[in-house]
């Protein structure tokens, strides 16, 4: 079965290739990897112990980011690589001053994982949530490099616990430690002889609760929303989101927008415009002078969302038309009620907003209209349900601490 999963990264290697002619993030992707092993070469400290920390993109690095900072400041003699798969990840946080060397991890066929590891040599490595790539799991136990899993969560429908899966397992018997979110992991993992597991929560929290506490301000957003009416912050949209946020958006007048889709490319931005009837203006030509007068300012620039849900009422996380919601602790921990589409249900803690009362999901236009009708018209509801959400975030806060406290660094 090795055999096979090693011929098919090979056959995924070559398909990204073949697929970089024609696809801008399959073509970052290859060339990304090609400046791997230089990078490595240039950056790696031959003297110095490193601490890798792998994200799969930038979802799973925000997610271990708060273990990153709390380690680079609590063990100042160990240095970190920090990797990526994902272009949305490497290109957005290259230059992130957190890590000492940041590039992207290469395909998992054995020979670019030894290459990788002979240059990298790190003396521990951390995965995020995600990314079970055996041959680098496998290699990191054959080197006895002690390996750890954080913020992870399982499901029976996963690939390790069908009855042809025992193969792909047994990779978990490579991890020092599995650090999971909830008890049913812990459960589900243990039912199948994996006993190195401890129960510490989602670092999620911990790293959204940072954000609230530094959030940025922002003089063009302030000045947008001032004059009392609702502002509903729609955050990493899709189209298939906006095809039904805009039109409730145009025919409500009491209200305002703020979207951040979660493509920012030009097609995309003009997509939008053209189903907005109502005037608007991109961030990026906002002045104090042009903002007055416009009803929805479009956010055109990464790295401002997680800010920007401090000016809002309500928040539409997009994404749950498609392939799942994307994060929607970084709006409750405003305080806010949090909206969402219907594909929820990989989500842990989409799960349990709705159950305490701060997170709503629809599945149709027709429900987000009434959901969003009640909200602006009562808004002792509307402050209910943001207090709840925001409860939520504190009450599961401390993953990181929990973690540390087994970490043996």
């Amino acid at each position: 079965m090795h055999n096979l999963y090693t011929l098919a990264l090979h056959i995924y290697a070559l398909s990204v290739e073949i697929a970089s002619f024609f696809n801008r993030k399959a073509r970052m992707t290859r060339i990304g990897q090609w400046f791997t092993n230089g990078i490595l070469r240039k950056n790696i400290d031959r003297n110095a112990k490193y601490i890798w920390f792998h994200a799969a993109s930038l979802g799973e690095f925000e997610q271990g980011r708060p273990m990153i900072e709390t380690i680079r400041k609590r063990y100042p003699e160990y240095k970190i690589l920090l990797t990526f798969f994902s272009p949305s990840g490497y290109e957005v946080r290259k230059n992130y001053d957190g890590a000492d060397v940041i590039c992207y991890l290469p395909f998992d066929t054995p020979y670019k994982v030894r290459k990788f590891l002979n240059l990298a040599n790190p003396a521990i490595a951390v995965f995020i949530k995600y990314e079970f790539w055996l041959n680098y799991l496998t290699e990191l136990k054959r080197r006895r490099i002690k390996t750890y899993l954080i913020s992870a969560i399982f499901r029976p429908g996963q690939l390790f616990f069908k009855w042809y899966g025992k193969w792909y397992r047994e990779a978990l018997t490579c991890f020092e430690k599995l650090f999971v979110q909830d008890e049913d992991s812990r459960k589900l993992l243990s039912g199948f002889g994996i006993n190195n597991v401890e129960v510490c929560g989602d670092t999620r929290f911990d790293r959204v609760l940072e954000i609230q506490q530094n959030a940025r301000l922002l003089p063009e957003v302030e000045l947008f929303v001032k004059g009392g009416s609702p502002v509903l912050i729609t955050g990493s949209s899709w189209p298939e989101d906006e095809e039904m946020i805009i039109p409730y958006f145009n025919t409500h007048p009491g209200m305002k927008l703020i979207i951040a889709p979660h493509e920012i490319h030009s097609e995309h931005l003009l997509y939008i415009q053209s189903l907005l009837n109502r005037p608007s203006i991109r961030l990026s030509e906002s002045s104090e002078e042009s903002l007055p007068g416009n009803d929805c300012l479009i956010i055109d620039s990464f790295g401002l969302l997680s800010s920007i849900y401090r000016y809002g009422d309500v928040a539409y996380i997009g994404g749950g038309f498609g392939g799942g919601i994307h994060n929607t602790l970084e709006a409750a921990v405003y305080g806010i009620p949090v909206i969402f589409g219907p594909k929820y249900h990989k989500f842990k803690e989409a799960k349990n907003l709705i159950a305490c009362g701060g997170g709503f999901s629809i599945d149709n236009a027709t429900a987000f209209t009434d959901c969003m009708d009640h909200f602006i018209s009562d808004s002792a509801s509307r402050h209910k349900a943001g207090a709840a959400a925001g409860h939520f975030v504190h009450e599961n806060a401390g993953a990181t601490e929990k973690i540390l406290s087994f970490f043996n660094a």
